[in-house]
């Protein structure tokens, strides 16, 4: 099988974040991303499908993670780090909570860059991707 045929078949994969565990979802979803549920799946190609995240307020961290856990970012000016715990990234911005942990699960390269821009993350139930027709992906919680 070619890799063009691959890329015609991508398929849209909906998540409802409601009370799954972070790190447990986004190992699921980085999965997906890579293509690692195809047959086909090669390591220097992008076969994998896009994934829609919604309720990603709804998600869980364990143990003291929504204290603890924090997130660093630079503005590139002098004496500009600041920080976030993971508690007020979820109240602030869930979707960049989701699209972080999934990140941070491919591979550190030029392909995982345009890995991510084929992952959608919504804080509510609702997303403007239902002429995809996206099929539920069943994670456990």
């Amino acid at each position: 099988m070619k890799t063009e045929d691959a890329l015609a078949q991508r398929r849209w994969y909906v998540v409802d974040a409601e009370g799954k565990i972070l790190g447990r979802m986004a190992s699921e979803i980085a999965k997906v991303l890579r293509g690692k549920n195809k047959p086909i799946f090669t390591p220097n190609v992008d076969a994998g499908d896009f994934v829609i995240v919604v309720n990603a307020r709804g998600i869980k961290l364990t143990g003291k993670k929504l204290a603890k856990k924090v997130y660093y970012r630079h503005t590139e000016y002098p004496g500009g780090i600041r920080q976030r715990t993971a508690a007020q990234m979820l109240a602030e911005k869930p979707e960049q909570l989701v699209r972080l942990a999934v990140k941070g699960m491919l591979p550190k390269n030029r392909l995982s860059r345009k890995l991510v821009t084929k992952l959608k993350v919504y804080p509510g139930p609702e997303h403007p991707h239902e002429a995809q027709k996206p099929q539920p992906l069943a994670i456990e919680a």
